[in-house]
């Protein structure tokens, strides 16, 4: 559904005589093109180009216009992907662009990171016949056409309502609350504890999928909406959160996931073994765009292993190829059709020559003599019955360890809120994973005026699910704000199972 304070869009429906579905089905797909993986590897450029604009017509007009469109459903802040296809294939480009505009604060983005074999292509009904629309890519091309090209509409003049909200995170779903609370007139302070605003955007994806400066004309777009970034202010230390609270008549928690977990295995104390944030900030940012904390170089690992299966470790094993490590092997301790990242993550690892250990958990870092990495020992997988995800649990193989040499790991399985957000706010109801806990309708949490959503709430996931977070938040924030509702939005997160609350949750249901 649009949102009334994002550009309209006046645009015709097509007849059902014009839509010769049959001669659509006999186009034949069309893709950009992509860096040589011999020539990638050695820069930091993204990989896919940009279609064509005639390529693009084409193959936007392989879309049938579906009645029904699944592939809207199917799009978790519901993009009219018909709609913005239908014009770009008459050559509205900026029309196209934005319909996507109106449901999407971050379609050059999503374009590029969203998993949409999962999501709108994986619904697409022309794939049911051969390759799916090229959505993600289509989305990508009319949105960077139209920045190139007069950039995004202005935004309209509106009235300031005289409230003020904070905004703690600048990552996608503290993007979504600001901008849609900035156009409905609030007045919409963002704080970011990095030296640049962006959270994952910025410093947990490298540059061969999504470039820098679509981030920070994002921000630049933040500012003509009159919204106030402060970086480099960690709220609990540097400001506290009552002084936050006290200036402002709403807070967004959209702080991200962004500790990593253990391995838990001998070993792992010591140096050579890195999470996956510190690996990524460090090898796809200069120093002088990270804390002090962080500025220490990575140096140049020959044989790399990262452990993990989601986006997150293909980012890593890309990034060791372009640090210039000869060996790179995933290990992931489920097969190949459990992993959760995108298809096309893991076809273009390995293109760039990524070895993938499937069915293998670590069980120990091995050392030399001087303390550093020289292997890792895993141990083989079997799948056993279902866990309470409904996926099927691996099991340990007795005596199947084997050895792999390495002199860096990587571990990128598993991310959790800041442990010290327990301390600075206490009274906040939090799951045993330290995730807050929010309404699944209004993202309101047991604290007055404080609402939360993205990877706080949910755990590390999508872009575009942090962005829907982000939708709900800032509609029940501006209904909190104009007292259309009551005097504090319904909150009572119900229990999920598995999910135990710390914190007085009693508090959840006033």
């Amino acid at each position: 559904m649009a949102d009334d304070a994002t550009p309209s869009v006046e645009r015709e429906r097509p007849d059902p005589k014009q839509v010769d579905r049959k001669a659509r089905l006999l186009v034949p797909p069309h893709r950009p093109p992509k860096q040589d993986p011999a020539e990638r590897i050695a820069n930091w450029e993204e990989v896919s180009f940009l279609f064509d604009p005639a390529e693009a017509k084409i193959e936007a007009n392989r879309c049938i216009q579906c009645p029904a469109a699944p592939c809207m459903k199917a799009c978790p802040v519901h993009n009219d992907i018909p709609g913005s296809f239908w014009l770009l294939e008459r050559g509205d480009f900026d029309g196209a662009a934005n319909v996507f505009r109106q449901t999407s604060e971050l379609p050059e983005m999503c374009g590029r990171l969203c998993p949409q074999e999962r999501l709108c292509e994986g619904h697409c009904v022309v794939g049911k016949h051969a390759l799916p629309v090229a959505i993600g890519k289509l989305e990508t091309f009319v949105t960077e056409w139209q920045r190139a090209h007069g950039g995004i509409p202005a935004a309209e003049p509106v009235a300031s309502t005289g409230r003020r909200v904070a905004v703690i995170g600048t990552g996608p779903a503290g993007i979504a609350v600001a901008e849609r609370l900035a156009r409905r007139g609030h007045a919409v302070v963002m704080y970011e504890a990095w030296p640049e605003p962006g959270g994952v955007l910025r410093y947990g994806i490298p540059d061969f999928k999504q470039n820098k400066a679509a981030v920070d004309r994002k921000f630049k777009d933040l500012h003509a909406l009159g919204v106030e970034v402060v970086t480099g202010m960690h709220v609990g230390t540097q400001i506290s959160w009552a002084t936050v609270r006290a200036g402002v008549d709403a807070v967004f928690l959209g702080i991200g996931a962004s500790e990593g977990s253990r391995l838990g295995i001998p070993g792992e104390d010591g140096p050579g073994v890195i999470t996956a944030t510190d690996f990524l900030v460090r090898a796809n940012l200069a120093p002088e765009h990270l804390p002090e904390s962080l500025r220490v170089p990575l140096g140049s690992p020959r044989r790399v292993v990262v452990v993990g299966g989601g986006d997150t470790s293909m980012d890593c094993v890309r990034s060791a190829r372009r640090l210039g490590a000869a060996d790179v092997t995933l290990i992931y301790r489920r097969t190949e059709a459990e992993m959760q990242g995108r298809v096309e993550e893991r076809m273009h690892s390995r293109e760039e020559g990524v070895l993938f250990e499937f069915l293998a958990a670590p069980v120990e870092v091995l050392r030399n003599v001087e303390g550093g990495v020289r292997g890792l020992r895993c141990q083989r997988m079997e799948l056993g019955e279902p866990d309470d995800t409904g996926r099927r649990r691996p099991q340990a193989v007795p005596g199947s360890e084997f050895d792999i040499e390495a002199d860096m790991l990587v571990t990128a399985i598993g991310y959790n809120v800041e442990p010290e957000w327990g301390e600075i706010l206490p009274e906040l109801v939090r799951d045993r994973w330290g995730r807050f806990v929010a309404d699944p309708e209004t993202l309101a949490t047991n604290l007055p005026a404080v609402f939360a959503g993205g990877d706080d709430v949910n755990g590390a996931d999508l872009v575009v699910t942090a962005l829907a977070d982000g939708h709900r938040a800032a509609e029940a924030i501006d209904r909190y704000l104009r007292n259309a509702g009551p005097t504090r939005p319904p909150v009572g997160a119900p229990e999920a199972p598995g999910r135990k609350l710390i914190g007085d949750s009693s508090l959840l249901a006033k």
